[in-house]
């Protein structure tokens, strides 16, 4: 079953504007790639992922996406995060892809293992079926299963878990609402921030990008 990991990436410029009081400017743009870097390199790692694509226009997003072998698509005019989702949706039906994954890129703690979990949960290809990932608080979602590619309209943004399931409930759609705790966490917020720090600074594995952003070289010693 062939399975495309679709990330919608906005210009790191504008990204995590909510984070304005934690960090300056460059540092939020450092970050936002530092976060896209890992999602890439978890993805990239997982079994079950047959094909990465990025949808945006920012350029180093398109850098970062070439190392690791990943199509690119131009979202243009940034029309927001379920047009993009879209894009990369459409694309995977054109190719005639089994199902798609809609991860974000500011999940930097996504755990390859547990991402092969998920997708081991695979029915038959021929049936419609929609996993949704809740965020950390259970109301937003942090990843879409969709079996095939277009088996729900994406719809992203506040209590969109309780929307995507109500949304595959109405089409008939079997669902499931599954936890996968290193997708949990995104990083939008200020309290966000604070967790992902907290988060590090409990442990030296994972995000590799991030913690060199946010943790302190003499943390490390």
């Amino acid at each position: 079953m062939l399975t495309v990991a679709i990330l919608p990436v906005k210009s790191f410029a504008v990204a995590k504007r909510r984070l304005r009081d934690e960090l300056a400017p460059d540092l939020r743009r450092e970050l936002a790639e530092a976060m896209l870097a890992d999602v890439l390199v978890a993805l990239h790692r997982a079994q079950g992922v047959g094909q990465i694509v990025v949808v945006t226009q920012e350029p180093r997003a398109c850098r970062l996406a070439g190392e690791h072998g990943a199509v690119i698509l131009d979202d243009e005019g940034e029309r927001g995060h379920n047009v993009a989702a879209s894009l990369g949706i459409d694309y995977a039906l054109r190719s005639g892809s089994d199902r798609v994954l809609l991860v974000p890129g500011d999940c930097p703690l996504l755990d390859p293992a547990q991402l092969d979990e998920l997708l081991a949960r695979a029915g038959d290809p021929g049936a419609r079926s929609v996993v949704i990932v809740p965020d950390r608080h259970g109301t937003g979602t942090n990843a879409l299963l969709l079996t095939p590619p277009g088996s729900l309209r994406p719809s992203f943004g506040p209590s969109s878990c309780h929307r995507h399931a109500s949304d595959a409930r109405a089409a008939g759609t079997a669902h499931a609402v599954v936890d996968v705790p290193s997708l949990a966490l995104d990083v939008d917020t200020p309290d966000d921030l604070a967790a992902l720090k907290a988060t590090l600074a409990a442990s030296l594995a994972g995000a590799p990008h991030t913690r060199g952003v946010l943790v302190p070289a003499t943390a490390l010693c």
